[in-house]
C-alpha cells in the first residue's frame, strides 16, 4: 500500500481584515458598548489574539431590545413578500462572499477550511434562500391567519458552528416577521460581526437585526429582559435548563436544541467500508464538536473485529493540524477549556477500564490539539458512554439482536439523534421506529438539509429548526 504523503495547501488569510476592536451591532449602526469593557477573541490554532469584542452590559442589551422593539414596528407593517426580498439578497450576499466568511470561520472557531468552505457556507446561504422562499407564504401553508409573529426574539448560539447556527436561527425569525436580538458565543462571535456587515449591504431596516457580544452574563441578560418575547437557545443541557427555569411563569416563548450523545448502530448485514466512513465522519466531523455526533458506535458482536480493525487504519490516515490547510481532516479544539473537559474524560474512560487507541500525529505546538480517539471494552456505566464529551473521542459497545441495540441506545437521558447502518430497508425502520431521538439517519449520517426539521426529545431539548416546523417555532397563536 501507498502511503500518501500532502504538500500543504495553505487558504491565504488575507481575504479577511480583522479589526483589532469591534464593537456591537445595534438599531443598523455599529455602536461603542455602553460598558467600555472588551473581551479578546484568540485563533485556537495558535493562541494567537484575533481582536477584541464587546463584553456587553445591561445598557447594551437595553438599548439593544430597544432598538428591536422599534424595528419589529417598521417589519412587521412590510408585506411578506417584501422581507422575502431582503432575506434573498442577504442569501446572495454571502454567497458572493462566502470564501471570505469560510476563512473567518476557521480563523475564529479553529475547524477545518474545507469544512467551512464545503458544508457551513452553502448550508448558511442555503438556509436563508430557503426561508426567503417561505415568507409570502405562510398563510397558504397553514390555512389560517390565527399565527402572529413573536415581536422580539433573543437568540443565544453556541462556538461550534457560529455563523451556521446563526442563520438557523435569524432567517426563520425574520421570515415569520420577527425582529433579533443575537449573542454569539464568546469564544466565536467574528462571523456573526462580519453578518452585520451583510445586513447593512443588504439595506436591512435598522434594529431588525441586533448583534451584540459578551459571555454568559450578557446572555443571562436577554434571557431575563422583560421585553424579550422569545428565547432560542443552542447549547449545553445545563445552561438550558437555567433558562427554563428563569422563564418559568412568564409569556416567553421558548425552544432549545440541546446536547446529545447519538448511537450509530451498526448491523452485521451492513456496507463495512462504507459504514466506517460513516462512522468517521459521524465523531469526527468538526473535530467532534457536533451536538448530534454519532459518539456511540454500536456493532453487531459478529462484526466488531473487523470493524474496530478497518476503523483504526482509517483514522490513522486523518490529518491532524492548521486550520487553513486545504488536507487538513481534524482541527484545533476550539479553547483551552474544552481541550480540558475532553481530556479529562478521555482519562476517566481509560482509569474505569476502557481501551484507548489513538492515531499517531504529531501535533502542533500552539494551539489546542486532540488526537482522534477510539474507546473499545466500554461498558454502558462508564462516563465516556453516558457524558457529551464533545470532541474527536468515540466509544464502542456491542450487541447481539436488535432489540438489545435499540435498549442501549436509547439508555441515556439525551434524544438528538441516532444512525442506522444495514443493507434491509425493513430493519432501518423497525430500528428508526423505536429509536428515542428526533434525527435518525439511514446508512449515512451528519446530513442536513433546511427543509427538513432539526431537534431532540428528553434532555436533547425542545421545539425545532427548520422545515415548516422550524417556521412555527417563531409563530404563537393571535389572541
Amino acid at each position: 500500500m501507498v502511503d500518501w504523503q500532502y504538500s500543504e495547501s495553505i487558504e491565504s488569510p488575507d481575504i479577511v481584515s480583522i479589526k483589532k476592536k469591534y464593537t456591537n451591532y445595534i438599531g443598523g449602526k455599529f455602536v461603542e458598548p455602553k460598558s467600555k469593557k472588551y473581551i479578546n477573541t484568540i485563533s485556537p490554532s495558535t493562541e494567537e489574539l484575533l481582536s477584541k469584542v464587546p463584553l456587553s452590559n445591561e445598557q447594551d442589551i437595553n438599548s439593544s431590545v430597544k432598538s428591536a422593539k422599534e424595528g419589529f414596528e417598521v417589519w412587521s407593517k412590510l408585506t411578506p413578500n417584501q422581507r422575502s426580498r431582503y432575506l434573498f439578497k442577504i442569501a446572495r450576499l454571502i454567497q458572493e462572499r462566502s470564501r471570505e466568511f469560510a476563512v473567518l470561520e476557521s480563523l475564529d472557531g479553529g475547524k477545518p477550511i474545507k469544512e467551512s468552505r464545503d458544508f457551513d457556507l452553502p448550508q448558511v446561504a442555503a438556509n436563508f434562500f430557503y426561508f426567503a422562499g417561505w415568507a409570502d407564504k405562510l398563510d397558504l401553508s397553514w390555512a389560517t391567519k390565527s399565527l402572529k409573529p413573536y415581536g422580539v426574539v433573543g437568540q443565544i448560539i453556541p462556538w461550534n458552528f457560529p455563523l451556521l447556527m446563526l442563520a438557523w436561527k435569524i432567517a426563520p425569525a425574520l421570515a415569520t416577521g420577527n425582529t433579533v436580538v443575537l449573542k454569539p458565543a464568546e469564544t466565536t462571535p467574528l462571523t456573526a460581526l462580519l453578518f452585520a456587515e451583510i445586513c447593512e449591504q443588504a439595506g436591512l431596516p435598522p434594529g431588525v437585526v441586533n448583534i451584540v457580544t459578551g459571555d454568559g452574563s450578557t446572555g443571562s441578560l436577554i434571557v431575563n429582559h422583560k421585553d424579550i418575547n422569545k428565547i432560542a437557545f443552542t447549547g449545553s443541557t445545563q445552561v438550558g435548563k437555567l433558562i427554563q427555569n428563569s422563564l418559568a411563569g412568564r409569556d416567553v416563548g421558548l425552544t432549545l436544541e440541546l446536547g446529545g450523545k447519538a448511537a450509530n448502530i451498526v448491523y452485521e448485514d451492513a456496507a463495512i467500508d462504507q459504514a466506517v466512513e460513516g462512522v468517521v465522519n459521524g465523531i469526527f466531523f468538526n473535530q467532534g464538536h457536533v451536538c448530534c455526533a454519532g459518539s456511540r458506535l454500536l456493532l453487531q458482536e459478529s462484526i466488531h473485529d473487523q470493524f474496530v480493525k478497518k476503523l483504526e487504519k482509517r483514522m490513522q490516515s486523518l490529518r491532524v493540524g492548521n486550520p487553513l490547510d486545504k488536507n487538513t481532516d481534524i482541527g484545533a479544539i476550539n479553547s483551552k477549556e474544552q481541550l480540558d473537559k475532553i481530556t479529562s474524560l478521555v482519562n476517566e474512560g481509560v482509569e474505569d477500564g476502557g481501551e484507548l487507541f489513538q492515531t499517531q500525529c504529531e501535533l502542533p505546538g500552539n494551539g489546542f490539539w486532540f488526537r482522534p480517539s477510539l474507546f473499545t471494552n466500554v461498558q454502558p456505566s462508564y462516563s465516556i458512554a453516558r457524558e457529551e464529551i464533545f470532541g474527536p473521542v468515540l466509544t464502542t459497545l456491542t450487541f447481539r439482536t436488535p432489540e438489545e441495540a435499540v435498549e442501549i441506545a436509547n439508555n441515556t437521558e439525551y434524544g438528538l439523534s441516532a444512525g442506522v447502518w444495514t443493507e434491509k430497508g425493513s430493519k432501518i425502520l423497525w430500528t428508526a421506529d423505536r429509536l428515542d431521538a428526533g434525527v435518525v439517519w439511514a446508512n449515512t449520517f451528519n446530513k442536513f438539509d433546511p427543509s427538513s426539521p432539526f431537534g431532540g426529545y428528553k434532555e436533547s431539548g425542545f421545539g425545532r429548526e427548520g422545515g415548516r416546523h422550524g417556521l412555527l417555532s417563531y409563530l404563537k397563536a393571535s389572541s
